[in-house]
């Protein structure tokens, strides 16, 4: 009969043979540690062989400095436990991405991965045909169609600029970083996109794309936009003082909060509707996908704004709010304004003045969102169904043309 004696004596001989592995694993590490070591510094040595090129290539790596080279990349060569990460102003290594702390960005980031797709992925031989007919659409159908390509196709290049040359610069959290990374290939996709439909529809690819300096309605967001990157572009911009850490608080609030949480939403809306009516279904198509990215780029901003507000408290002070309510606010007006001008006549089921409620709807979201007061009570959402489209838990887009979560290898399901 065993006893519980003998179970502890067959643990202690387990234990003990594991410690000797363990040891013998360590001695043999080091034996290829050294051995590595001294192959590696053979290596160097100028042989017979060597053309004069190679024996000064050689030699200039004699003086590299590996401190210096270490320095440069802006953390200590400790290993970085998670409460030394932060937002901005970090110290740490920049390039240690574990362990996390922001769990919600790399989740974030394997969501982008999981949702990819490419324009050239979508059939647009109806909207050609639509397009091309004399009867296919109205003037105002037309005239939508051309603001929004007009407007967007510059607008994912403002933001990945921005985030390019500056966001990405200035964000000192390695996880957040890397979803930066994924946002800005995104948007690279997103350009792609409203080209592949220009090019399609075979408009005039020069009038399009300089829509933003030429309508008012398009070049006034635009303006806007392009007003909260010029101070941190600049790459002798560097935050660590109260008035450089609100100046990219202000950038983040404008792309995330205005520029993909507002600016966006009209065009979309009308985009989407037309969609909903069995027209230009393609391009309707890759809105909707692109849409369902920008939400998420939506969300990830507000969750970098809100986690630099509780790591530096005194940024968020009562001048701070009312600026970034006024911001909401400002490009609110500015898209209510571009709702009049690409639709000054009802179409699609919609009018600016619905319009003009679903923009103050989603205004109060946004200010809602970063912790400031609603400014347009009472109001409601008159397009509910956009909320659906945004769902990226649906299993069918209503244009029944391929999987809607469009995602990729072991990820894709096929129900």
């Amino acid at each position: 009969m065993l006893s519980w004696d003998e179970f502890d004596k067959e643990d202690g001989e387990e234990a003990a043979k594991g410690a000797t592995a363990t040891q013998a694993a360590a001695a043999g590490i080091d034996k290829l540690d050294n051995a590595g070591g001294v192959a590696a510094l053979e290596a160097r040595a100028v042989t017979a062989d060597d053309s004069e090129a190679v024996k000064r290539a050689k030699a200039a790596l004699d003086q590299l400095d590996i401190a210096e080279g270490l320095a440069e990349l802006e953390g200590s060569s400790a290993r970085v436990a998670v409460d030394e990460k932060r937002m901005i102003n970090c110290r740490a290594d920049l390039n240690q991405l574990v362990p996390f702390k922001y769990d919600w960005a790399w989740q974030k980031y394997l969501d982008g991965c999981a949702n990819h797709w490419m324009p050239q992925e979508v059939n647009m031989t109806a909207d050609i045909a639509l397009w091309k007919s004399p009867e296919g659409l109205t003037d105002d159908e037309r005239r939508i169609v051309m603001r929004n390509l007009g407007f967007f196709s510059t607008a994912d290049s403002l933001v990945a600029n921005n985030l390019a040359l500056a966001v990405y610069r200035l964000i000192t959290n390695p996880e957040c970083r890397q979803y930066i990374l994924r946002q800005a290939f995104e948007e690279a996709i997103h350009t792609h996109a409203y080209q592949y439909c220009i090019e399609s529809l075979g408009m005039d690819e020069g009038e399009i794309f300089n829509m933003y300096h030429e309508i008012p309605s398009v070049a006034k967001k635009a303006a806007w936009g392009l007003s909260y990157t010029r101070a941190i572009s600049d790459p002798e911009f560097n935050t660590g003082t109260v008035e450089t850490d609100k100046e990219l608080l202000r950038n983040l609030i404008a792309y995330y909060c205005v520029l993909e949480g507002i600016f966006f939403y009209c065009g979309f809306t009308q985009i989407l509707s037309m969609g909903r009516r069995n027209k230009m279904t393609g391009v309707a198509e890759q809105f909707q996908y692109i849409l369902r990215d920008e939400s998420m780029h939506l969300n990830f901003g507000i969750d970098v704004i809100n986690q630099i507000k509780i790591e530096n408290p005194h940024l968020w002070d009562a001048e701070m709010k009312e600026e970034a309510s006024q911001m909401i606010l400002q490009g609110t007006q500015l898209e209510i304004e571009y709702a009049r001008d690409t639709m000054p006549r009802g179409v699609l089921g919609m009018n600016a003045a619905m319009m003009e409620d679903y923009l103050k709807f989603i205004a109060n979201r946004r200010l809602s969102q970063i912790g400031l007061k609603e400014e347009y009570p009472g109001t409601t959402n008159p397009f509910p169904w956009m909320s659906e489209i945004m769902d990226l838990k649906k299993e069918k887009n209503f244009f029944e043309t391929r999987v809607i979560e469009y995602q990729t290898g072991g990820a894709l399901s096929w129900d």
